[in-house]
């Protein structure tokens, strides 16, 4: 039997299930509705499709390096719960040696390419995985980072995956630099490697902030000046990874620490988890209360 729109429509109406898995359970099951619901149930993905709607806030940042290449990657779930399941750990595994091996440019077309490019597409591989663990799941965000082989990677996880940061060394191999670099940028959180980074709008409007403090503190305008170039020097401090002083050895400045490996950090990605995303209100508690309820 023909598939068309109307039966598609009906039975993510009774499922809801996406229209392209309802169009393919019509298409595998000569377009007998009853048929088609049941091969929506057994793939688990009518079951995961009710999830969708759920806030999934928690999860992990996780990084895959295979050689050159490296991929920085989010995953969110409903609670921090699933990301110490042995399932959730090897999608995390899988969907990263994936993003090192395929190299798509966007999550949208991660999801549409076939897991490792064959079989399922990494869309009903995470649906499956929803399922299977019970909770939604879905992969936010991700990067994609190339080396030479006269580079580094620095690779840092925080809190078991809470804070995920990726480096790159140029012109050294000192990989223990490179993480430790990456490690400063998870406990720091700088927005800028350098400060030529900044743009000079910002820095403007810093400049004429510090300004107007200084002349409300009734400094004498000719020292003013002076005083806003230094307090700018302090701002650079806070928000340019280069100027700050590294984590492990204060008595020296990022950059100085890196110089010592005769490398350049020319970038970094942090990715925390959950971060800009609404968080869901309930507490254990109460959630705990809701399902004895029902």
């Amino acid at each position: 039997m023909a598939v068309n729109a109307k039966m598609v429509k009906e039975l993510r109406e009774k499922t809801g299930a996406g229209m392209m898995d309802c169009k393919k359970a019509l298409t595998e099951n000569d377009g007998d509705m009853e048929k088609a619901m049941e091969w929506l149930r057994e793939k688990g993905i009518s079951k995961a499709q009710k999830k969708a709607d759920r806030i999934a806030a928690e999860g992990s940042a996780h990084i895959v390096v295979e050689g050159n290449t490296a991929a920085l990657f989010e995953v969110n779930c409903e609670t921090d719960f699933v990301t110490k399941n042995d399932q959730f750990k090897t999608l995390l595994q899988e969907l990263g040696q994936h993003l090192v091996n395929q190299k798509p440019a966007t999550v949208e077309e991660a999801l549409e390419q076939k897991l490792h490019g064959e079989g399922n597409t990494i869309n009903e591989y995470i649906t499956d995985m929803v399922a299977k663990i019970g909770e939604k799941i879905s992969l936010r965000r991700f990067v994609i980072k190339e080396k030479t082989d006269n580079d580094a990677f620095g690779a840092y996880m925080h809190m078991g995956g809470n804070i995920g940061v990726l480096t790159v060394l140029e012109g050294s191999t000192d990989e223990a630099v490179a993480k430790d670099v990456a490690m400063h940028v998870a406990a720091v959180n700088p927005r800028y490697v350098s400060r030529d980074e900044i743009p000079e709008s910002e820095v403007d409007s810093e400049r004429e902030v510090l300004k107007t403090q200084a002349l409300n503190e009734g400094k004498p305008e000719k020292i003013v000046e002076k005083m806003v170039e230094g307090r700018l020097n302090k701002f650079f401090e806070e928000i340019c990874l280069l100027e700050q002083s590294f984590v492990k050895d204060p008595d020296q400045k990022v950059k100085q620490y890196v110089a010592s490996s005769k490398g350049e950090i020319k970038g970094f990605v942090r990715f925390e988890v959950g971060e800009g995303m609404q968080k869901r209100e309930e507490n254990f508690a109460d959630e705990v209360m809701s399902q004895v309820k029902k």
